[in-house]
Parts: C-alpha cells; sequence; structure tokens
C-alpha cells in the first residue's frame, strides 16, 4: 500500500450477480456474436498499430527501401543507410500524427459516437497508406505516416472504450486486454509480408507493405456498424430506450424481464446522471477535482511508462541492435524479428487471457521489475558483445545472452503495460470523462514514443550501450509511481468504479438505484412484480431471492429494509 489514499469502491452489488451467473460466454447466442463482432471492429485496431512498428523495423532490412530513402555508406560498395535523424523522424512521425488528434478525439466520440469515430479514423488511415505507398519522397512518406498516426487515435480512444462500454461485466476485463495483444498479430503479419517481399528486386518491396497497411482498417470500415453503439453512450444522449434493447439483447438474450439488465441499467442512468451535474464535458474537467486530477496524472504516467520502458528500441530498432552486436545479416536478422515477434504473439496473448484475473496493482509491479531485471542483464550483455565487435572479435556468448534477454523482456512488459492498459483506464475514468481520459494516455504515450523513435537512433550511434542505463533509470521511476499512486480496480463493474476518488455519497447514490430496482423492479420505490425472480436472465443462474446473492454490505440493507 503506497503513502497516497488509493480510493474506495462503490458497493459491489451488481458484481456479485455477476458472479453468481455460470454459464459461459459461449453458450450465450447473441454474446457470442456481439464478441466475434467487436474483435475485427475494436480489438483488431491494434493490429494496424503493430503492423506499422514492424513495417518500419522490418524495412530497415530491405535494401530497396535504403536505397531510396537513404545514402552510400562510406567505403562499402553498393550499401545504403537512412541516417540516424531522419530514420527517427520517420519512426516517429506516426506518433506526432496522434498528438495532432489528441484535442479533437474526445469531441468527436461524444459528438457522433463510438461507431462513427472508429469508421472516420479508418478512412484517414486508409488514405495515409495509399499515400504513403505510392511515396515519392522522404517528406511524402512523413506526411502518409503522419495521417495514419492521425486515424488511429481516433480508433484507438473508441475502441478501446466500446470494449468496455458493449462487453458483459464478466469478461470485459478480458476484452480489454485482449485489445493491445492484437498488437502482435499486426507485428507477426507484417513481419511475414516483409520478409516475402524483401526479395522483390525492385521499390515494391516496400511500397507493397506499405499498401497493405490499411487492410485492418477496411475490416473495420466494413464491420463496425453490424455492431450496436455503445449503451452508455446512448444514455448520455437521452436514447434510453435503445440502450436498454442493447442491454437486453446482448447481456440477458433477449430477456427484457431480467432483473440483472434492470439494475445494470440503472447503475448506469444514475452515475452517468451523477456525472454530468459536475461535468462541462471540456478538457477542464481533466483538473477541476482532486479525483480527476489524480487520473489525469496517472493516465499520464501510463502513456509514459508504454514508451519509456525499452520496448520501442526493439519494436522499431532490433535490426539495428542486432548489427550492433555482430549480426550482419540480412535473413538472419529478418529471422530473429520474425521470431521474437512470434515469441510476443504467443505470449502476449496468454498473459492478455490470465493478467486480468489478479489485481491491478501487483500484475503492474510484477511486470515492472521483471523489465527492469531484464535491462540490467541485457546492458551487461551488450556491453560486452560490443566491445568484442569494436576489437574485430565476436562474442557469441554475450551476443546470445543480449538475444536472450530481448526475447525475455516481452513477457514482462506484456503482464502490465501490454495487458492491462486499457482495461485499467476504462475502468479508471468515469463515462463522461472516459474519452478524454484515454484521449490523455494517448497524448502522453504518442509524445513519449516520439521522443523515444527520434532519439533512439542517435543515441544509440553516439552512446552504444550506455543508451540503456536511460531505461533502467525510467523503470525504477515506473516502479515508484505505482506503489505510491495507482489504486487498485480488481473485481468491479465499471459504474462502481465511478467515484473511486470523489465523496462516499455520490457512490452511495448509484448503490442506492440499484439495491431499488433489484428489491422494488424499479430506481424509485414502488415495488413492480415479485422481487428477483431472475436477476440474471433466461440464460444465467436463477437467484429466487435477493437474500440468496451473497453479500456482506449493501444487500444487506435492501433485506434489513
Amino acid at each position: 500500500m503506497g503513502l497516497i489514499n488509493l480510493g474506495q469502491e462503490g458497493d459491489p452489488i451488481l458484481t456479485r450477480l455477476v458472479d453468481e451467473d455460470k454459464v459461459p460466454w459461449y453458450r450465450k447466442k447473441n454474446l457470442r456474436i456481439l464478441y466475434f463482432l467487436l474483435y475485427p471492429t475494436c480489438m483488431g485496431i491494434e493490429i494496424t498499430s503493430g503492423f506499422d512498428s514492424q513495417l518500419i523495423n522490418g524495412l530497415q532490412l530491405v535494401p530497396h527501401w535504403l536505397k531510396y530513402f537513404g545514402s552510400p555508406v562510406h567505403g562499402k560498395a553498393n550499401t545504403y543507410d537512412v541516417v540516424g535523424p531522419l530514420l527517427g523522424i520517420i519512426s516517429a512521425s506516426y506518433s506526432l500524427g496522434a498528438i495532432i488528434g489528441v484535442p479533437v478525439v474526445p469531441w468527436v466520440a461524444q459528438l457522433v459516437g463510438r461507431r462513427w469515430s472508429i469508421f472516420l479514423g479508418s478512412c484517414v488511415m486508409c488514405v495515409g497508406a495509399l499515400i504513403q505507398g505510392f511515396a515519392q519522397n522522404a517528406a511524402m512518406y512523413i506526411i502518409a505516416r503522419m495521417l495514419l498516426g492521425f486515424g488511429i487515435i481516433f480508433c484507438i480512444v473508441s475502441g478501446s472504450a466500446m470494449l468496455g462500454e458493449l462487453s458483459y461485466p464478466k469478461e470485459r476485463a478480458k476484452m480489454t486486454s485482449m485489445f493491445n495483444a492484437s498488437y502482435f498479430v499486426g507485428q507477426i503479419i507484417a513481419a511475414g509480408i516483409v520478409v516475402r517481399t524483401s526479395k522483390i528486386a525492385s521499390d515494391w518491396g516496400w511500397r507493397l507493405p506499405s499498401l497493405l497497411q490499411m487492410v485492418p482498417s477496411l475490416l473495420q470500415m466494413v464491420f463496425v456498424f453490424f455492431l450496436p453503439e455503445s449503451p452508455r453512450y446512448l444514455i448520455s444522449k437521452d436514447r434510453r430506450e435503445e440502450a436498454f434493447d442493447i442491454l437486453c439483447h446482448y447481456h440477458a438474450e433477449g430477456d427484457r424481464d431480467s432483473l440483472f439488465v434492470k439494475a445494470e441499467m440503472a447503475q448506469i442512468e444514475t452515475t452517468i446522471k451523477i456525472e454530468l451535474e459536475a461535468a462541462n464535458l471540456s478538457w477542464m474537467d481533466m483538473v477541476n477535482t482532486p479525483g480527476m486530477r489524480r487520473r489525469t496524472f496517472i493516465a499520464s504516467a501510463m502513456g509514459v511508462y508504454t514508451q519509456w520502458s525499452g520496448n520501442t528500441l526493439i519494436s522499431f530498432y532490433l535490426g539495428k541492435i542486432l548489427g550492433m552486436i555482430g549480426y550482419t545479416d540480412t535473413y538472419t536478422k529478418t529471422m530473429i524479428n520474425l521470431g521474437n515477434t512470434g515469441w510476443s504473439l504467443i505470449n502476449g496473448t496468454i498473459i492478455a487471457l490470465y493478467a486480468p484475473r489478479f489485481p491491478r496493482r501487483t500484475m503492474f509491479l510484477i511486470g515492472a521489475t521483471g523489465m527492469l531485471c531484464v535491462y540490467i542483464g541485457w546492458t551487461v550483455g551488450m556491453a560486452i558483445a560490443m566491445d568484442a565487435v569494436a576489437n574485430k572479435k565476436q562474442n557469441k556468448g554475450a551476443g546470445i545472452a543480449v538475444l536472450f534477454f530481448i526475447y525475455f523482456y516481452s513477457m514482462w512488459y506484456n503482464i502490465g503495460n501490454n495487458a492491462l492498459t486499457y482495461t485499467y483506464l476504462v475502468e479508471l475514468f468515469p463515462y463522461a470523462e472516459r474519452s478524454r481520459g484515454i484521449a490523455i494516455e494517448q497524448f502522453w504515450g504518442r509524445s513519449a514514443a516520439f521522443f523515444t523513435n527520434f532519439v533512439n537512433p542517435i543515441g544509440m550511434d553516439n552512446a552504444g550501450w550506455k543508451y540503456l542505463l536511460m531505461y533502467i533509470a525510467t523503470i525504477l521511476c515506473e516502479i515508484l509511481t505505482i506503489w505510491f499512486f495507482y489504486p487498485e480496480t480488481y473485481g468491479r463493474t465499471l459504474e462502481e468504479l465511478a467515484f473511486l476518488f470523489e465523496d462516499r455519497e455520490k457512490a452511495d447514490r448509484a448503490v442506492s438505484a440499484v439495491e431499488k430496482t433489484i428489491h422494488f423492479g424499479s430506481a424509485d420505490d414502488k415495488p413492480v412484480g415479485e422481487i428477483g425472480m431472475n436477476p440474471i436472465g433466461d440464460h444465467g443462474v436463477e437467484v429466487e431471492h435477493l437474500a440468496e446473492v451473497p453479500d456482506k454490505s449493501g444487500i444487506d440493507r435492501v433485506k434489513e429494509g
């Protein structure tokens, strides 16, 4: 426990009801369809980000790309290289485009809804991919990548929020954790494509994979309107009946008499009403109260640490690192890169499925501590390997050690910064500020990525292995920030976490609405039918009386009433 007050949750009445539902999602037809649609439209968004990082990493191994954008290497015939500053701005331009888009993203998401925001962002990315594939010079290539970054921010903010807001509470954490796991799907697809296209003896060796970056965006454009809109968005726009229909269809398999859905609806409506009473729906909301300032700080820190934990070195500059420790063969470097991508996909997916089962603070601390240990070992191994290369020798043991730590790193990064980032952000911010909260994390994350992607090649050229010491320092800061500031959000619905840092009275109002719905059948005090005949719905467990729901606090008050 840190020295800072780490917050308080609302009474988890709805969470206890969800725990009573023992029917798995794959035995619920409507929920199963929803989850299959969420993959290409929301989880698949990060495929584009993974594709992009691996594309730039892989193209540095393609001779025709180096020749087109680079210059001859002095003393080496028919050898070209892209100089550090240019390579840095090419890599960082994707993040720069995202930074430019941050101020307007929450406004668009609230104006037109989550689905249209994803569609518009996907359209912009398709335009960016076309320009990138047919770029005639470095400036055109950079502008194209800025467009790609500008579009992705719309999709990430709305897509991650949509996952949390549409998913059934039991699977919500896993669904949002899988959002980032799809990043590795994009990486391995891009790595495999570049392996094949690198053999094309023309500029199409880099133009073709650059054009293929639009494929995930095309899928989002095709499928996104098969998804329902976020019920929370609809409620915020006074479209209550539409929201209720969606919750009944997907969370109760069409049972409009489900008391669980009525309680969920009451909780969402009451919470959003309380939020909007105090919110101006502007950026000033993020710093107006102590609770929002704390959330903003945590989101900003998460954004920085997702990019300053050393991951960008591997994502964008693995080829350069391998060259520094003595691996010069293009095919060998490509296979090492592909192998690391495949390994990251495997461990990232497994971790995304299991990490949400454990307390968030614990997983973030384990991941950051593991990254610190890996970077210390990596730094030592790289120092020895580079010393041998400088003396025109080869230390195979040190080189293999560096490869081991590079591969070992991904599982520790994935435990916290990959699997739980969007899960935690969706839980941390109430609905009214969720888009702005995720946008703030994206702003700091993209700013940090822009800086590191621009500086990394320059730092490695000038400082060599000593450059890794900077990341050791930032990971240490990350551990301290997690310990002192990150609250625990595990095991609660989004509305139960909405007033984590606010007055208890606000949380109690939402709890009261749920209790009244469960006890009387509506959020007011008027009884509606028999009490609690089926709070989960036809396809879930029946709770014939409220007293049978495991309880230690909130529902006891209903029983006594």
